[in-house]
């Protein structure tokens, strides 16, 4: 199999995705409290069979299932995703005991998992944290902030990134896996844009041992980066997923839309604009797959093609739903309109994961880096 076709199966999965999203998973979402965890619809997921996936799949198939979801129902994509993010650190670097007691909750979606990372002054520039793991007897104890941390406060358990050895940057940083219930931990939930919740989370001497670490102490920084490597190109699905719903949406309307004595459709500037939408929305979906693949494969420049991925797929998903709005007019502006909705989705992916910024600085950094080892 290549990076630029996918198999007969693979499609039917994707369309069988897209049936389950609009009929089972688009209901549950409707029903749900803009802001706050939808337990109902994680169930469903659970339900379904595609939580466990987030722990069998390879990259390209998370994509798959992301773009799908993304297509018919983003609160689902995004309850899936967030699942994901938050447990991976426990699948792929906790102990035993740690995968044994959370992921087959999190799999089920009796369990809400949330990924720790970002500080009131350290978002983009990850190794910047200030979050401190102090020594303290049998392990240590978390002071500090964390902001803007999807399912907080409503998590059952936060991966958490916190600095262990001061002034040692990246390579002083390990992660902790923390249940929402250790004293001292409390969270705020924030009004955002977003329809998913999203808080700060508040640590006064959260006590964590040993027991608690993900991987190794002062290295959880490669935890970190081990899952956006991995998640970035699954936002590109994520961004792919609301583009194409946006690109059928502006198909259908200019097809049907009567304008200055035809359709829409027959005026070149409209033409042109779908036809633009189209190529670029093609374009991210080929890198998307490209990057997922090449992680799938173990290829040594992963780091550089994830970046491409969430850059390319964000930025045109933004630029996609714009022109779709556009077209449509003033109703895709109605607050219930798919428009209107993925507008308000669109948005944030250009920034959580590594913003558009950082994605060219990593892109630019793995060039020269390539460059220098010639």
């Amino acid at each position: 199999m290549t990076a630029f076709s996918l198999e007969p199966a693979q499609l039917a999965w994707c369309a069988e995705l897209r049936v389950l999203a609009a009929e089972r998973l688009r209901p549950l979402a409707g029903k749900g409290e803009p802001g706050r965890v939808n337990r109902a619809l994680l169930a469903e997921l659970g339900a379904l069979g595609l939580l466990p996936r987030l722990f069998t799949s390879g990259a390209l198939e998370l994509c798959l299932m992301r773009e799908s979801l993304a297509h018919a129902c983003t609160e689902a994509e995004t309850a899936l995703a967030l699942q994901g993010l938050g447990a991976h650190p426990v699948h792929a670097h906790g102990t035993d005991a740690q995968r044994a007691h959370w992921l087959p909750r999190v799999a089920a979606g009796t369990a809400v998992a949330a990924f720790a990372l970002t500080e009131p002054a350290a978002g983009s520039d990850a190794a910047a944290l200030s979050l401190t793991a102090t020594p303290a007897a049998g392990g240590w104890r978390l002071s500090g902030e964390k902001c803007w941390i999807s399912h907080a406060p409503e998590a059952d358990f936060y991966t958490v990134f916190a600095r262990t050895t001061p002034g040692a940057g990246a390579r002083g940083v390990t992660a902790f896996l923390v249940p929402a219930y250790r004293p001292g931990l409390t969270g705020t939930a924030l009004d955002m844009l977003s329809p998913h919740p999203i808080g700060a989370l508040a640590f006064d001497a959260v006590p964590v041992t040993a027991d608690d670490v993900l991987g190794e102490v002062d290295r959880g920084f490669r935890v970190a980066m081990d899952t956006l490597n991995l998640f970035r190109p699954s936002v590109g699905a994520f961004a792919v997923g609301m583009a194409q719903a946006a690109l059928d949406a502006t198909l259908g309307h200019t097809a049907r839309r009567d304008a200055f004595g035809g359709k829409l459709r027959d005026l070149q500037s409209v033409a042109h604009q779908v036809a633009e939408m189209a190529l670029r929305t093609e374009s991210a979906r080929l890198m998307v797959y490209a990057a997922a693949t090449a992680y799938d494969e173990g290829a040594p420049d992963v780091p550089r093609r994830s970046a491409m991925a969430k850059l390319l797929a964000t930025e045109t998903a933004q630029y996609v739903v714009d022109r779709a709005v556009q077209l449509h007019g003033a109703r895709a502006l109605q607050r219930g309109h798919l428009l209107e909705h993925l507008y308000r989705e669109v948005r944030a992916p250009r920034i959580y994961e590594g913003a558009s910024e950082v994605q060219r600085s990593i892109i630019a950094k793995e060039l020269y880096k390539n460059l220098e080892d010639r």
